[in-house]
């Protein structure tokens, strides 16, 4: 059975004749004539029967007009390019990020998506573990991170560069001496499990400088690390504008870390399963083009 016959079937039965048929096709009358002898064939029956000078519908042909119709037109849909329909679409997309993004941008994201997709959710969650397998496993649909480990299959977009900064509770009693290494070493500290459980990059900066820190206490994510610098002496690290968009809240106050420390470079990644799917692409676009701003809002904590 030639699939492409419906498309043809839809036409003559919308149009009830072999010549408006194929203006219809963009085809020849004869060429028309010649795919109604063959849908005859196919389906064993007329569909079109001559009454006087014009052709009418068979029973048959009656009864299967709206289900052709309905089959052209979910084919065409499946092979149309743009957004598809994305008032339609009906899933959640689940997006590993640092708690950061939720809080600045999650509402915002959410507002989003429910305009343009009202049927969709949006599920956050905690970037303290996995890896690139979460991604071409499908158990998660976006991760926002530092770029690390690199593959042909999973995809990038550069969002912004983040400087890492320390942050302490106002009056701290640090802030009132010049911040040395040795002196931010001397602190206990808060610090955020990594993902994968990989060496904290602030141990690495400070051993490189010959000291060690004493982390009397760790959490799963900046906020909480935040959070405990707020309430206590502890001094905590977190990137920049993400402290920025909460230090008023919060009454925190950040320094420059006395330490030589790389600027990271933070990434939209995805698997290629997703590079054409409509849905996936407008979300993606609108998280770029979100977090790539210049600046990051106050956030409300």
């Amino acid at each position: 059975m030639n699939l492409n016959l419906l498309s043809a079937l839809d036409a003559l039965l919308a149009e009830g004749s072999v010549s408006g048929a194929a203006r219809r096709m963009h085809v020849s009358t004869p060429a028309m004539s010649h795919t109604l002898a063959r849908i005859r064939e196919a389906t064993g029956d007329e569909i079109l029967v001559r009454a006087g000078r014009r052709l009418v519908p068979t029973l048959r042909a009656q009864e299967m007009r709206e289900r052709v119709h309905k089959l052209v037109e979910e084919a065409a849909s499946l092979l149309a390019p743009g957004d598809g329909g994305l008032e339609h679409v009906s899933r959640t997309f689940f997006i590993r990020a640092p708690d950061g993004v939720a809080i600045v941008f999650g509402s915002v994201l959410a507002d989003k998506l429910h305009e343009k997709m009202p049927r969709a959710q949006l599920q956050f969650i905690p970037d303290s573990e996995g890896d690139l397998g979460d991604l071409r496993d499908a158990q998660i649909d976006l991760d926002i991170g530092p770029l690390g480990e690199q593959a042909s299959d999973i995809q990038t977009v550069p969002l912004f560069s983040q400087k890492v900064v320390g942050v302490v509770r106002e009056h701290h009693p640090m802030l009132s001496v010049p911040i040395s290494a040795k002196r931010f070493a001397a602190e206990c500290h808060v610090a955020v499990r990594n993902r994968g459980r990989m060496p904290n990059p602030i141990d690495i900066a400070l051993a490189e400088s010959g000291y060690r820190r004493f982390v009397l206490l760790t959490v799963p994510s900046p906020y909480a690390a935040l959070m405990a610098a707020a309430r206590s002496n502890l001094v905590a690290t977190a990137p920049a504008r993400f402290a920025a968009s909460v230090q008023g809240p919060l009454q925190l106050r950040t320094f420059p870390l006395p330490l030589k420390f790389e600027v990271e470079q933070v990434v939209l990644a995805w698997h290629a399963r997703f590079n054409s799917d409509p849905a996936h692409r407008w979300l993606r676009e609108c998280i770029r083009q979100l977090l790539s701003g210049a600046s990051w809002p106050q956030a409300s904590v």
